[in-house]
Protein backbone atom coordinates (compact mmCIF):
# COMPACT_ATOMS: atom_id res chain seq x y z
CA UNK A 1 0.00 0.00 0.00
CA UNK A 2 1.27 3.28 -0.62
CA UNK A 3 3.03 5.61 2.03
CA UNK A 4 0.50 8.33 2.05
CA UNK A 5 -2.83 6.33 1.77
CA UNK A 6 -4.67 4.59 5.04
CA UNK A 7 -7.03 2.07 5.38
CA UNK A 8 -10.73 4.20 6.24
CA UNK A 9 -12.73 2.59 8.78
CA UNK A 10 -14.74 -0.36 7.58
CA UNK A 11 -18.97 -0.44 8.10
CA UNK A 12 -20.06 -3.60 9.94
CA UNK A 13 -19.68 -6.70 7.41
CA UNK A 14 -23.63 -7.51 5.69
CA UNK A 15 -24.76 -10.80 5.65
CA UNK A 16 -25.47 -12.19 2.32
CA UNK A 17 -29.03 -13.09 0.70
CA UNK A 18 -30.17 -16.36 0.16
CA UNK A 19 -29.41 -16.93 -3.29
CA UNK A 20 -26.46 -14.31 -4.28
CA UNK A 21 -22.97 -14.40 -4.32
CA UNK A 22 -21.47 -11.88 -1.57
CA UNK A 23 -19.46 -9.15 -3.18
CA UNK A 24 -15.51 -9.31 -2.85
CA UNK A 25 -14.21 -6.98 -0.03
CA UNK A 26 -12.44 -3.96 -1.52
CA UNK A 27 -9.68 -2.52 0.32
CA UNK A 28 -10.76 1.32 0.43
CA UNK A 29 -8.21 4.18 0.99
CA UNK A 30 -8.24 7.91 1.58
CA UNK A 31 -5.49 10.19 1.48
CA UNK A 32 -3.57 10.53 4.62
CA UNK A 33 -1.81 13.39 5.13
CA UNK A 34 0.81 15.00 5.26
CA UNK A 35 0.91 14.22 1.10
CA UNK A 36 3.04 16.32 -1.48
CA UNK A 37 2.23 16.14 -4.95
CA UNK A 38 4.66 13.63 -6.91
CA UNK A 39 6.13 15.18 -10.44
CA UNK A 40 8.46 13.82 -12.96
CA UNK A 41 11.38 16.69 -12.91
CA UNK A 42 12.35 16.97 -16.26
CA UNK A 43 15.84 19.12 -16.84
CA UNK A 44 16.32 18.48 -20.19
CA UNK A 45 14.20 21.42 -22.92
CA UNK A 46 13.83 21.25 -26.63
CA UNK A 47 16.84 23.58 -26.71
CA UNK A 48 18.32 23.29 -23.32
CA UNK A 49 19.69 20.93 -20.77
CA UNK A 50 19.33 22.45 -17.06
CA UNK A 51 21.28 19.72 -15.67
CA UNK A 52 24.43 20.37 -17.99
CA UNK A 53 24.52 23.96 -17.12
CA UNK A 54 23.75 23.43 -13.46
CA UNK A 55 26.91 21.21 -13.18
CA UNK A 56 28.55 23.96 -14.99
CA UNK A 57 28.16 26.31 -12.99
CA UNK A 58 28.65 24.58 -10.02
CA UNK A 59 31.80 23.30 -10.82
CA UNK A 60 33.12 27.01 -11.69
CA UNK A 61 31.62 29.21 -9.19
CA UNK A 62 30.66 27.31 -6.00
CA UNK A 63 33.48 24.54 -6.27
CA UNK A 64 30.68 21.44 -6.88
CA UNK A 65 29.14 22.74 -3.02
CA UNK A 66 25.77 22.50 -4.40
CA UNK A 67 25.02 19.00 -3.57
CA UNK A 68 21.49 16.79 -4.26
CA UNK A 69 20.06 19.76 -5.99
CA UNK A 70 17.37 18.94 -8.62
CA UNK A 71 16.95 21.51 -11.50
CA UNK A 72 14.19 21.09 -13.37
CA UNK A 73 11.81 23.42 -15.98
CA UNK A 74 8.34 24.67 -14.59
CA UNK A 75 4.96 23.94 -15.25
CA UNK A 76 3.81 25.28 -18.50
CA UNK A 77 0.80 27.88 -17.66
CA UNK A 78 -2.00 28.32 -19.93
CA UNK A 79 -1.36 32.52 -20.00
CA UNK A 80 1.32 34.41 -19.88
CA UNK A 81 2.23 36.70 -16.96
CA UNK A 82 0.96 40.08 -17.28
CA UNK A 83 2.79 42.66 -15.46
CA UNK A 84 6.12 40.60 -14.20
CA UNK A 85 8.32 37.55 -15.10
CA UNK A 86 9.88 35.52 -12.55
CA UNK A 87 12.34 33.82 -14.33
CA UNK A 88 13.18 31.17 -12.24
CA UNK A 89 12.78 29.77 -7.97
CA UNK A 90 14.45 27.74 -5.44
CA UNK A 91 13.20 25.63 -2.67
CA UNK A 92 15.85 25.58 -0.19
CA UNK A 93 14.24 22.82 1.61
CA UNK A 94 13.68 20.53 -1.45
CA UNK A 95 17.03 21.61 -2.92
CA UNK A 96 14.27 22.00 -6.24
CA UNK A 97 15.69 24.66 -8.67
CA UNK A 98 12.82 25.67 -11.13
CA UNK A 99 13.30 27.49 -14.40
CA UNK A 100 10.29 29.18 -16.36
CA UNK A 101 9.40 26.95 -19.04
CA UNK A 102 9.48 30.23 -21.48
CA UNK A 103 13.11 30.15 -21.30
CA UNK A 104 13.58 26.82 -23.22
CA UNK A 105 13.16 28.57 -26.62
CA UNK A 106 15.80 28.96 -29.50
CA UNK A 107 16.03 32.72 -29.37
CA UNK A 108 17.13 32.53 -25.57
CA UNK A 109 20.42 32.56 -25.23
CA UNK A 110 22.28 30.06 -23.50
CA UNK A 111 24.67 32.85 -21.43
CA UNK A 112 21.29 34.15 -20.12
CA UNK A 113 20.08 31.13 -18.77
CA UNK A 114 23.28 30.65 -17.32
CA UNK A 115 22.77 33.71 -15.53
CA UNK A 116 19.34 33.05 -14.06
CA UNK A 117 20.55 29.55 -12.82
CA UNK A 118 24.28 31.29 -11.30
CA UNK A 119 21.18 33.49 -9.56
CA UNK A 120 18.76 30.48 -8.21
CA UNK A 121 22.04 28.61 -7.00
CA UNK A 122 23.72 31.99 -5.15
CA UNK A 123 20.71 32.07 -3.11
CA UNK A 124 21.55 28.98 -1.51
CA UNK A 125 25.39 30.29 -0.54
CA UNK A 126 24.67 33.46 0.48
CA UNK A 127 22.46 33.46 3.37
CA UNK A 128 19.07 35.67 3.67
CA UNK A 129 18.79 38.51 6.48
CA UNK A 130 15.53 39.63 7.95
CA UNK A 131 14.53 43.04 8.82
CA UNK A 132 12.87 43.62 11.67
CA UNK A 133 11.63 47.39 11.16
CA UNK A 134 9.77 46.14 7.99
CA UNK A 135 9.34 42.61 9.79
CA UNK A 136 10.07 40.92 6.25
CA UNK A 137 12.65 38.94 5.15
CA UNK A 138 15.82 40.59 2.36
CA UNK A 139 16.96 37.63 -0.13
CA UNK A 140 19.10 39.84 -2.59
CA UNK A 141 21.24 41.45 0.21
CA UNK A 142 24.16 43.51 -0.58
CA UNK A 143 26.66 40.56 -0.64
CA UNK A 144 24.37 38.74 -2.77
CA UNK A 145 24.08 41.63 -5.32
CA UNK A 146 27.93 41.76 -5.00
CA UNK A 147 28.73 38.49 -6.05
CA UNK A 148 25.98 38.56 -8.50
CA UNK A 149 27.20 41.28 -10.31
CA UNK A 150 30.86 39.19 -10.31
CA UNK A 151 29.19 36.54 -13.25
CA UNK A 152 30.74 37.32 -16.50
CA UNK A 153 28.10 38.10 -17.97
CA UNK A 154 25.97 40.15 -15.46
CA UNK A 155 25.72 43.54 -17.50
CA UNK A 156 24.84 41.71 -20.91
CA UNK A 157 21.99 39.69 -18.94
CA UNK A 158 20.74 42.42 -17.42
CA UNK A 159 20.81 44.89 -20.37
CA UNK A 160 19.15 41.33 -22.67
CA UNK A 161 16.34 40.99 -19.61
CA UNK A 162 14.91 44.25 -20.12
CA UNK A 163 15.58 44.46 -23.64
CA UNK A 164 13.37 41.19 -23.93
CA UNK A 165 10.81 41.34 -20.88
CA UNK A 166 8.27 42.37 -23.06
CA UNK A 167 8.31 38.89 -24.95
CA UNK A 168 7.72 36.99 -21.79
CA UNK A 169 4.49 39.29 -21.29
CA UNK A 170 1.00 39.12 -22.50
Amino acid sequence: MPRNLKPRARTPARRAKPGLKPKPKRKVCTPALPMQRQFAFTSEGRHHDLRAIFDKLNARYFRNSLRDYTITWGRKRRLRPRAYFIFGTIQEQDRIIRIHPLLDASWVPRWFLEFVIYHEMLHSVVPDIHDPKRGRRIVHTSEFLKREQRFPHYRRARRWESENLARFLR
